[in-house]
C-alpha cells in the first residue's frame, strides 16, 4: 500500500518537492501520489503542513 493525499491538501507543493521517487504530481484539486512508484518512505507526511499525506493502512 502507498501513502495517499486527503482532501485536506492545500496544494502547497511541499510533498512533491520532498518526494525522493518523484511520484507526487499536481492534480485538479489536490496533489496525487502514483501508488506504483511510492516506496512508503514518509517524506511527504513529514513536510505536509496540514497533515494531508496519510500513511498506508
Amino acid at each position: 500500500m502507498a501513502y495517499t493525499i486527503s482532501d485536506d491538501c492545500t496544494m502547497c507543493g511541499a510533498c512533491a518537492a520532498e518526494c525522493p521517487e518523484s511520484c507526487i504530481s499536481e492534480g485538479d484539486t489536490k496533489y496525487m501520489i502514483d501508488t506504483a512508484k511510492c516506496t512508503e518512505c514518509g517524506s511527504c507526511a513529514q513536510v505536509c503542513p496540514v497533515d494531508a499525506c496519510l500513511a498506508p493502512k
